[in-house]
């Protein structure tokens, strides 16, 4: 049983281990969720409900490690004289790891910050590769609703569906459920409901962003929109706003205390 309980404790961390790295650079929810990402077969739920289970069952046997090697253990507590000491060097020292890595996080002192920097690259890289949805769970609004956020009209809309073979039964269902009988994603039905959107002149932004937006770098959004780089610069700067080119909206607006939709009405100059 103590071989049994050691190995389980062995598989489970690395399995923690693993599932802890994907859930690391996973896309957040709202991306996962309307472009359908999976790794390796998963999906961002199965991972998640994967790394808590397993990390269940590493609390369970760690349990039983500490209670089948209790006297190992108490042992790391004793003096030389073999007197019961809580506080030894030892301990001290991992007491004192242990607080500095909680107080470094919370701190935001490096390496500490770096590593949870690191997980919000990830986020923001996974944003403009998978695209952001119109709003928070959109897959989960009915098509009417969904419509209606986006500003599509509703016949036009379900019209371009059945067109493109997509069976729609009426528009009380929701997106999630038509994309997971048509095995597509959410964001796929998307862009088959929307038109083709008219050009607008050159250097004007658009009222509203784009969904996926504050992913993008200020460099491509000044490129597709036909806005020179040095006057979009230059507005930030204007406005108290450091920026360089290769910075995406939600970048920019992070370091400014401020929103991605902010950056967005001072580069068109409201």
């Amino acid at each position: 049983m103590r071989r049994i309980v050691s190995l389980t404790a062995l598989l489970s961390l690395v399995l923690v281990l693993l599932t802890s790295v994907v859930l690391y650079i996973e896309p957040p929810g709202r991306v996962a969720y309307w472009s359908g990402w999976r790794l390796m077969g998963l999906s961002k739920e199965q991972w998640g409900a994967v790394h808590i289970n397993t990390g269940v069952l590493f609390l369970v046997a760690l349990g039983l490690h500490v209670w089948y090697n209790w006297t190992p253990l108490v042992s790391y507590l004793k003096d030389k004289a073999r007197n019961f000491r809580l506080f030894t060097r030892e301990f001290n020292w991992a007491a004192g790891i242990t607080l500095a890595f909680v107080l470094g996080t919370l701190l935001g002192l490096p390496p500490f910050s770096t590593i949870t920097d690191g997980n919000i690259w990830f986020q923001d890289r996974a944003a403009r590769l998978y695209g952001e949805p119109p709003y928070g769970h959109a897959e989960l609004s009915t098509l009417k609703t969904f419509a209606s956020r986006v500003g599509l009209n509703l016949d036009d809309s379900l019209a371009r569906l059945r067109a493109a073979g997509v069976a729609v039964s009426g528009p009380e269902e929701t997106l999630q459920a038509v994309a997971e009988r048509q095995g597509v994603t959410p964001q796929a039905l998307y862009r088959i409901m929307r038109p083709e959107p008219a050009p607008g002149p050159a250097g004007v932004l658009p009222e509203t962003p784009p969904p996926g937006t504050g992913g993008r770098n200020l460099a491509d959004i000044c490129q597709e929109y036909g806005l020179n780089i040095k006057e979009a610069g230059q507005r930030l700067a204007d406005a108290g706003i450091a920026s360089r080119p290769d910075q995406s909206l939600k970048e920019i607006a992070r370091a400014a205390n401020k929103a991605p939709d902010d950056i967005w009405a001072i580069l068109r100059g409201k």
